[in-house]
């Protein structure tokens, strides 16, 4: 029995244990050893029982244990069987409805015997959801809403989930005698912001072919579609899919390069390679003689091409190709440029963490500031703070300020921007901060013109320092309210309000794809982890991959700057608006 299969069973286990309301203890038991076997790196769970070794194993204990014991000794569970057999399939999948948690489906099939998407969105439509206490109608549309998004993405995951499968399979692939190197491609590598599966590359010792096809018989594969011996494509039996790509050391180069695509990139560089006498031939590029034309690597490629190296985050329309023709690929924002972070919540509103902890943990990422931005008094279901509770902060961070050597927290708000286009507060408690972020947070169904309104008035207000999550998105749940984004991002840039990268997984708004509209216009940037928890301050690393999607160097990053630059900014702003 290999851990991904164990896992992937304890992990049904404790989605069946929340489906039947069980204590949530329970369900994270399960969780937690599902977790503690993916770490293990054997493929073999029973040699690792017979040694005494399982046991020992942190995040495993009796019921798990023994859950584990059975899957090696019978390749099944009976704890998993009895509750498949207890519960209606369908509501597995329910959970993949955006905005439904394992309560509102216990709810559900308890009240009105829901037991499957199709019943669920009948319920929806024929009203009867609508009449259920705590729900109603417009939670009705929401959830129609959310099965729409869910049959749209299908399979697809947000970026952590990807980049963390990427690596334990990578691990996998790595750990074959015959492998020489393997690498991440793909959408991966080019840090989308969602994930259909994972792209590895493979350089081999002997045949590519027979190393690919071992893969295929590896432990825990429930599926192979093989599209060339060289190139199985293999999904898992906990879901996750895996395009693997085997080749020789010498075309290793290549061949990671077409695997990392975008296609419309690979495309246009192989006719580039054309016009230059070159032909791109699977793995191998050859020359108009018919030899092959040595590639140490992809730099060399594209130098083959008459092109500067593209960073694989920007291969994905073409468009990049003029800039790399003259010489114009611009010099890439990096996390350790960023010297501080502006958006991050602490206990005195939604927040895990105190400000002095979220100031700690910052410390410990080696920036020199963090801006304290709790939810404005509008956000009462997110302990908006009163103007009151302003002043008080305030002390707090003076009082922190003072026992702080070379770091600064900075007095900032997540400013409701109104269903007017007002700001939350008056003037007299918004010249209180040292800058202001302002971020839609309700009406999120006004037309287009109205929301656009709405957001363009709220950039004239002197205080607005950053427009938050500019278009309200949430990656694969539900979709950016309407608004001309164009006539937004032009205005911030005339009247010099930063633009938010917002960098929660979840969000990633802006999208990189309108980054360089804005760019092109002069706008400034700021990449803010929306941080809850001293952890979700790392979310900073998925905006920076976002900053560099859109060419972004560090010269139009906000928070790559100093504090006192950032104040400055603030300032010239309240200054200028006037």
């Amino acid at each position: 029995m290999d851990p991904r299969t164990a896992a992937h069973a304890l992990t049904q286990i404790a989605s069946y244990l929340e489906l039947r309301g069980e204590k949530r203890f329970k369900s994270r038991a399960y969780e937690q050893a599902a977790q503690a076997l993916l770490k293990l790196d054997t493929d073999d769970l029973g040699a690792l029982d017979r040694a005494g070794e399982l046991a020992a194993v942190k995040g495993l204990g009796p019921a798990t244990l023994s859950v584990v014991r059975d899957l090696v000794e019978s390749g099944e569970s009976r704890y998993l069987e009895q509750l498949r057999a207890d519960t209606p399939p369908g509501l597995l999948e329910l959970l993949r409805v955006p905005g439904l948690g394992t309560a509102k489906i216990h709810l559900l099939h308890t009240e009105l015997g829901i037991d499957s998407v199709e019943s669920l969105e009948s319920a929806a439509r024929d009203g009867s959801l609508a009449k259920l206490k705590g729900f109603g109608p417009k939670t009705a549309e929401r959830i129609l809403k959310g099965i729409g998004f869910m049959r749209a993405a299908g399979a697809r995951m947000l970026f952590p989930r990807g980049a963390e499968q990427a690596r334990v399979l990578a691990a996998m692939v790595g750990s074959h005698p015959a492998v020489r190197m393997v690498q991440v491609a793909g959408s991966v590598r080019r840090l989308r912001e969602t994930i259909a599966g994972v792209h590895l590359v493979a350089a081999c010792a002997g045949d590519p072919a027979e190393v690919a096809a071992s893969f295929a018989r590896a432990p825990g594969v429930r599926d192979v579609d093989v599209m060339s011996p060289r190139s199985p494509s293999i999904t898992f039996v906990d879901g996750a899919r895996l395009d693997l790509h085997c080749t020789t050391p010498a075309d290793y180069a290549v061949a990671l390069w077409r695997a990392t695509g975008a296609a419309e990139h690979v495309r246009q560089v192989a006719e580039r390679l054309a016009e230059r006498g070159y032909a791109l031939r699977g793995d191998e590029i050859v020359e108009s003689s018919g030899a092959v034309a040595p590639v140490a690597d992809e730099a060399a490629l594209y130098a083959l091409a008459g092109l500067a190296f593209v960073p694989p985050e920007l291969r994905e329309q073409g468009d990049e190709l003029r800039a790399a023709a003259e010489g114009r690929i611009p010099e890439l924002l990096t996390a350790c440029q960023l010297l501080g972070v502006l958006h991050c919540h602490s206990t005195w509103s939604d927040g895990k963490a105190s400000i002095a902890d979220m100031a700690a943990a910052a410390r410990e990422r080696g920036w020199s500031y963090i801006g304290i931005t709790d939810h404005s008094q509008a956000a009462f279901y997110a302990g908006g703070l009163s103007p009151a509770k302003v002043r008080e902060q305030h002390d707090e961070i003076d009082e922190l300020n003072a026992t702080l050597d070379d770091f600064t927290v900075l007095k900032g708000i997540e400013a409701d921007i109104l269903a007017d286009g007002t700001l939350d507060y008056d003037e007299s408690v918004l010249s209180r901060f040292d800058f202001v972020v302002g971020s839609v947070h309700s009406r999120f169904n006004m037309d287009q013109a109205t929301m656009t309104e709405r957001v363009l008035r709220a950039l004239d207000s002197p205080f607005l320092t950053v427009l938050g999550h500019p278009t309200g998105r949430l990656l694969l749940s539900r979709a950016s309210y309407a608004i001309d984004l164009d006539a937004v991002l032009e205005k911030a840039a005339a009247v010099g309000v930063a633009v938010e990268i917002n960098a929660d997984p979840h969000r990633l708004d802006l999208d990189w794809r309108h980054i360089p509209f804005a760019r092109d216009r002069g706008a400034v940037f700021e990449i803010g982890p929306d941080a809850h928890s001293t952890k979700g301050l790392d979310n900073v690393t998925f905006g920076v991959g976002i900053a560099r999607k859109g060419a972004l160097g560090a010269d139009r990053i906000l928070n790559a700057r100093s504090a006192g630059e950032v104040i400055a900014f603030a300032a010239a702003r309240r200054a200028g608006a006037r």
